[in-house]
């Protein structure tokens, strides 16, 4: 299964610094274009906060379009930044959007994940849902960046990884978790695509 988590970075500052209202405004509408800018059929398991939790069963996409997808998420969520900006431009804390908030994707492709149903809602759950939410923390020294797990590079192992990347280069690390153990990554940083 992939797992895709798109991830509102500055998201604690932003609620803390800013104006309630405006905030309440701004949000939700980030998570929107999020969601509406999926082209490769994702689907929405959850929206937690500052994040929308999207898995694909099935046949997977190829990795350029998922790439692709990942560049669109970003562009998209910077184009939205810049029009709330200005939507909101009579707000005080209207300056601080685009400052303060960015976006980090996470790519994860693992097969201890299942669904289930809860209420009326399909639940993800399994240890590599767990890796996936775990490396939203981690080492990297940047706020916006896409990460590939060894999981993800593995399962795309026919393609040259790097081949997909033309504004930048992919960098390696890993980080130990208790009860996880190591996971290897890749990365690279987003912010070249709207500079």
């Amino acid at each position: 299964m992939l797992i895709c988590i798109p991830d509102i970075s500055g998201f604690t500052e932003f609620m803390s610094e800013t104006d309630f209202e405006l905030s309440s405004k701004i949000i939700p509408a980030l998570l929107n274009q999020i969601i509406y800018t999926n082209e490769i059929g994702l689907k929405v398991s959850e929206i937690e906060g500052d994040a929308v939790l999207f898995f694909k069963t099935g046949k997977m996409p190829s990795l350029e379009a998922l790439i692709n997808q990942c560049r669109i998420f970003y562009t998209e969520f910077y184009k939205e930044l810049q029009a709330l900006r200005v939507k909101h431009k009579n707000d005080k804390d209207s300056e601080t959007i685009p400052e303060i908030l960015g976006l980090k994707i996470i790519l994860h492709y693992g097969k201890e994940i299942a669904l289930t149903k809860v209420g009326n809602s399909i639940k993800l759950f399994g240890e590599d849902l767990i890796v996936a939410h775990k490396l939203l923390k981690n080492k990297i020294r940047m706020s916006e960046y896409l990460l590939l797990t060894e999981g993800l590079t593995d399962y795309y192992k026919e393609n040259n990884l790097d081949d997909q990347f033309d504004w930048g280069s992919l960098k390696q690390n890993s980080i130990e978790y208790d009860h996880v153990g190591a996971i290897n990554y890749s990365y690279i940083n987003l912010k070249p695509l709207v500079k």
